[in-house]
């Protein structure tokens, strides 16, 4: 993370058009590549695999993750009467440096927009390409982040619940629950706090604003370096706020589904961002 220094676009805002300081989460993002087209057909049973159609430009890194087909499938044909049209498309962790990992992510991602001819067509176009951030997402876009948490282990009944501590007259332990609920029903219900796993847990987060997209990662990159990760060489995204997660882990973007208030956003004016040494360098 970092901090830069913008326009305020809420309209709503106390500082509305006045420059406000923000923190914002600095996302490198390499781009994705697809290798495959898939049709589903409606069933009474719910979606079903019809046909895959595969490129022959696979990364060899690609076998780390899945047995890849001896034979490439081409048949366009049998995309006809299908119900929905998806590509599956993988991470390319070689390209970015910081992180150690060589096996690739794999993903499916819906063909949306227009009749079902027109999704295979437009699929047909993306087969064994590179999908760019700017393909997808603008500035000033509101998105939702996936991500998996920072895992903690397990953790007792008040930090990971956040119950009061116990009266220090209390037989034994100040840090256990003090009730496990009522007597019926007669067994422990899932709502009462208990210690257990406490983080590591996938989470979305709703409703981030992208402020800018940058192509020279090298230039938003603070001196020394961001602390445990190192430069940023690709593509990067700012996004207002925090994301879930630690360093070098993998986030998801998606569409804003829950955004209804409307500000729309054509490029946020960002006048500064901040550069300096996060580490003391």
């Amino acid at each position: 993370m970092t901090h830069v220094f913008v326009v305020d676009y809420r309209p709503t805002s106390t500082t509305s058009g006045k420059e406000v300081m923000v923190p914002v989460t600095v996302v490198e993002t390499p781009p994705l590549k697809v290798c495959a087209v898939r049709a589903y057909r409606e069933t009474p049973y719910g979606l079903q695999t019809i046909t895959e159609v595969w490129t022959d430009k696979l990364d060899k890194e690609l076998e780390r993750r899945i047995p890849l087909p001896k034979k490439f499938n081409q048949d366009w044909d049998k995309f006809d009467g299908c119900s929905d049209v998806r590509i599956l498309a993988y991470t390319q962790p070689r390209l970015v440096p910081s992180i150690p990992k060589k096996k690739p992510e794999i993903m499916e991602i819906r063909i949306g927009g227009g009749t079902i001819e027109e999704r295979i067509e437009y699929a047909k176009s993306l087969l064994g390409k590179e999908l760019n951030v700017r393909d997808v997402i603008k500035e000033g876009d509101m998105i939702d982040v996936v991500a998996v948490t920072k895992g903690k282990g397990f953790q007792g009944h008040v930090k990971r619940w956040g119950v009061k501590l116990l009266s220090h007259k209390n037989s034994k332990h100040r840090r256990m629950i003090g009730t496990c609920g009522s007597w019926h029903p007669s067994f422990i219900q899932p709502t009462v706090p208990q210690a257990g796993q406490m983080g590591y847990h996938q989470r979305t987060e709703f409703n981030k604003r992208v402020l800018k997209i940058g192509d020279n990662g090298e230039e938003i990159t603070p001196a020394g370096g961001f602390p445990h990760y190192g430069i940023v060489r690709n593509q990067y995204v700012i996004i207002h706020g925090s994301v879930p997660g630690p360093v070098k882990r993998l986030i998801r973007f998606r569409d804003a589904i829950r955004y209804i208030r409307g500000i729309k956003v054509e490029k946020p004016e960002i006048t500064y961002i901040s550069t300096m040494s996060k580490q003391g360098v």
